[in-house]
């Protein structure tokens, strides 16, 4: 399935089930597709440590909605937005699909 076919079908899913994202927008990759529904995103970021003068790798984990009948398959790249509050974990919506992961 192309990225754009993916794409429109995340932009239906969304308008749906009444999750359209407000806020920050980031984008990361997908490192976890065990649960129903969601997905978790792995974003990478360089931090300052400043009593060292030197720069460090640092990683967050995110936990985000996926809409029904879309496959997002570990590995892909896409961006997240950020929404209502869905769960105790998730307030991130998958909204596309950037590159997929070429196995």
């Amino acid at each position: 399935m192309a990225i754009e076919d993916i794409n429109k079908q995340l932009e239906q899913g969304l308008k749906q089930e009444s999750l359209l994202p407000r806020g920050m927008y980031i984008t990361g990759r997908v490192i976890s597709k065990k649960r129903r529904k969601t997905v978790t995103v792995e974003r990478e970021l360089v931090k300052k440590i400043a009593k060292y003068s030197r720069w460090a790798k640092v990683r967050s984990k995110i936990a985000a909605h996926v809409p029904d009948n879309v496959d997002i398959k570990e590995g892909d790249f896409v961006e997240i937005g950020q929404t209502r509050k869905i769960s105790k974990t998730k307030s991130w919506v998958v909204t596309r699909v950037i590159k997929r992961d070429e196995e």
